[in-house]
């Protein structure tokens, strides 16, 4: 009857493994934590993020993917902001740098980004220059000319574009 032994090769490779093993599953894994603050001038405006409430400003909310966010901001008095707001992956969420910051590093890594929105007051337009613009629509219509209205502000919304454009 023959026996099959281990030779010393295999047996220290085994034992390097084995330690190798032991040294990662002792060390406490790296983790990321990306964070968005979002704060308005004046403050205490009702946010949202993709179309999701997050709160009133000022305001964090934890996010995990890098893309291009839709940002709007509400308040009494003021005009309605949508921003779109771009957030880059940095140098080490590239791959294959992301596995080892997200599961091998073994500190955390924060990375904070901030977005300022400056609200614009809201301009109430007076009852008579209201009435005057309709009759002028109204008679151009009759008319059959189509007369576009005067430039101004949209009275509900406006979008700022932040962040480098792609």
């Amino acid at each position: 009857m023959r026996v099959l032994r281990r030779s010393p090769f295999a047996t220290r490779l085994w034992g390097v493994c084995a330690a190798l093993l032991t040294l990662v599953s002792l060390t406490p894994a790296g983790c990321v934590r990306r964070r968005m603050t979002v704060r308005s001038n004046p403050p205490g405006a009702l946010t949202y993020v993709d179309d999701q409430p997050i709160g009133v400003t000022p305001v964090s909310s934890a996010y995990t993917y890098y893309a291009t966010r839709n940002i709007r901001l509400i308040k009494d008095g003021y005009q309605t902001q949508t921003v779109k707001q771009r957030f880059r992956a940095p140098w080490y969420q590239f791959p294959p740098l992301d596995f080892i910051s997200e599961n091998l590093w073994p500190f955390e890594i924060r990375d904070e980004r901030t977005v300022d929105v400056d609200l614009i007051p809201q301009q109430i337009v007076p009852n008579h220059e209201l009435f005057q613009r309709a009759q002028e629509m109204r008679d151009s219509s009759r008319e059959g000319v189509f007369t576009p209205l005067p430039n101004t502000a949209p009275p509900f919304s406006s979008e700022v574009i932040l962040g480098a454009p792609y």
